[in-house]
């Protein structure tokens, strides 16, 4: 997959901090040849993506308003700036935010819940549902009572 002037496709991989993190660098080597640009709400990560972009955005949730919308904007910007034919996260809230907008330039997207929700998809996976060209869960019972798929498990 070539972005459109035959140059290596740009990925923006998208995650909160903690275990969602984990979880996104897990994913790394999925993104071999790519222009990979990683969102994230902790600034100190940029210690561990080698020579790949570090966007940072604030963290927030539906209980937050202001921060949820200041969160908007800064996602609005990154993904309006590099143009990626691929979104990629593994949640949380402004993974959701980065996919529905990543829709709006016509990219390619996929939500991955995280692993430590083995009962049931987040609030974030069951709204990227409507979303995202692909939504995955890591438990393959939640995936069987959802519309999410199975794919396996990043950890």
């Amino acid at each position: 997959m070539l972005g459109s002037d035959n140059r290596r496709p740009v990925v923006l991989a998208v995650s909160s901090g903690g275990g969602h993190w984990v979880q996104m660098r897990r994913l790394a080597p999925a993104f071999s040849g790519a222009d990979v640009h990683y969102a994230t709400t902790d600034p100190s990560a940029a210690d561990q993506i080698g020579k790949s972009q570090l966007h940072v955005y604030p963290d927030a949730n539906k209980d937050t308003a202001f921060r949820l919308f200041l969160c908007v904007i800064r996602l609005a910007w990154i993904v309006l700036r590099l143009r990626p034919q691929v979104v990629v996260s593994t949640g949380a809230a402004g993974g959701f935010l980065a996919i529905k907008l990543a829709r709006l330039i016509g990219a390619r997207t996929m939500f991955i819940d995280s692993i430590a929700n083995a009962r049931e998809l987040s609030i974030s996976a069951r709204l990227s549902l409507g979303v995202a060209d692909r939504v995955l869960s890591q438990w393959p019972d939640v995936a069987a009572l959802t519309d999410a798929e199975y794919r396996g498990a990043v950890i």
